[in-house]
């Protein structure tokens, strides 16, 4: 509902006040930020691919302003399972001047409700909301909302208590990352701390955050898109997804990810290209996927996942994590040769055995919010530091 305490100025939400996004969809009640462009969307018919880049993982408006007062009014689409407590309201941060400032979260909205168990989905749709923040500095200041990592969000208007500008562009490197639901941010606790964002925070870039949940699959149109796409460091995280939903054999997956490098290299020839091996995921260190859900203690809120593969098959080319990463390190060490801007890390120096030791995977696939941030500050120390395979181009 709109407040009448102050003068409200609605500002247009256009292109030059949005960040991350690579395609705005207008809709009936607004602007939809996609993380893939349209002509990506159109090539894959999977729910799971759209809503995953639907949800605007590393996207945020960006403006300048003296307002001292920022409403936002958003339509989230909120997902319920069946059978399982209420998922809390995906949260907005704000950053002024770069510095944290406050969070937010947005009721009402859509609903769609999964059943698992089922494998339906009812979409039923609902009002939109409003976030509000107050107490800004009464000065010109840089001002970002970081869009809810992990929910839907229609923009629908955005006011404030002074004019809106859009910011300067502070000159910094863009750095596009493509990974997993991992890297889209899966059980971190808010959009500027997934690890992606920390990293990129650590590191003084702007962000372009690819990472889609359950659908990083070495998809030609992904690689078209990251291709098309300026950006002056690129990192892309290869293999959880390609074992847990077991769609590829090792015949198939390296010629796979040469093709999805050919394709970045026909837009990108000489920027720096970091290839991320997967972080420690011990129920598929060894054993190929998929990966099964374990419902038993959907109940309490905990959703379980379990390796329903057989060791037995890497014989015959079933992929683990440990098979995909000695390929990853020996395709780069064999393209390198011709290509000395291609690098390769291993996820596991990023989140490795002492690690999952200390801070496990609470559902045996995802990092919680404590290891985003580890793996974010490892990353960004890995990647941006001084002898970094980034860092000559990241500030």
């Amino acid at each position: 509902m709109l407040s009448t305490a102050h003068d409200w100025i609605t500002t247009p939400i256009t292109a030059d006040l949005l960040r991350g996004a690579l395609d705005l969809e207008r809709t009936p009640h607004g602007l939809l930020p996609h993380r893939l462009p349209a002509r990506a969307r159109a090539q894959c018919a999977d729910a799971q691919l759209a809503m995953a880049e639907a949800q605007p993982s590393g996207v945020r408006l960006v403006f300048r302003t003296r307002a001292t007062a920022v409403e936002l009014d958003t339509l989230p689409t909120k997902r319920v399972y069946v059978g399982a407590p209420p998922r809390p309201d995906g949260v907005y941060d704000l950053l002024v001047d770069g510095r944290p400032a406050g969070q937010a979260c947005v009721t009402g909205g859509n609903t769609l409700t999964v059943d698992m168990i089922r494998a339906t989905a009812e979409h039923r749709p609902g009002p939109p909301g409003t976030l509000r923040f107050t107490g800004l500095p009464d000065r010109m200041k840089d001002v970002e909302i970081w869009l809810p990592h992990n929910e839907t969000t229609e923009l629908v208007a955005l006011r404030t208590d002074a004019p809106v500008e859009p910011a300067a562009n502070r000159g910094r490197s863009v750095w596009l990352h493509h990974g997993s639901s991992i890297s889209q941010g899966s059980d971190a606790a808010s959009p500027t701390t997934t690890w992606p964002a920390l990293a990129a925070s650590l590191g003084g870039v702007e962000l372009i955050n690819l990472g889609l949940g359950g659908s990083a699959l070495l998809d030609p149109f992904t690689a078209r898109a990251i291709r098309d796409t300026p950006a002056n460091l690129i990192s892309i995280k290869i293999g959880i997804n390609l074992v847990n939903t077991d769609v590829m054999r090792l015949r198939a997956f390296s010629p796979a990810v040469h093709g999805f490098l050919d394709t970045i290299r026909e837009g990108h020839p000489t920027t720096p290209l970091l290839v991320v091996s997967p972080i420690l995921c011990p129920i598929h260190e060894d054993t190929p996927g998929p990966s099964t859900a374990d419902f038993s203690a959907l109940g309490t809120g905990r959703l379980m996942f379990r390796a329903a593969g057989d060791p037995g098959e890497r014989a015959s080319g079933k992929l683990t994590l440990g098979v995909v990463r000695e390929e990853l390190a020996r395709i780069v060490a064999q393209r390198t040769v011709e290509d000395p801007c291609l690098h390769y890390l291993d996820g596991r120096e990023l989140y490795g055995e002492s690690d999952f030791a200390e801070l496990p995977l609470p559902d045996q696939l995802h990092p919680d919010a404590v290891a985003h941030r580890r793996i974010g500050e490892r990353f960004a120390g890995l990647a941006f530091s001084a002898d970094g395979p980034l860092t000559a181009w990241s500030a």
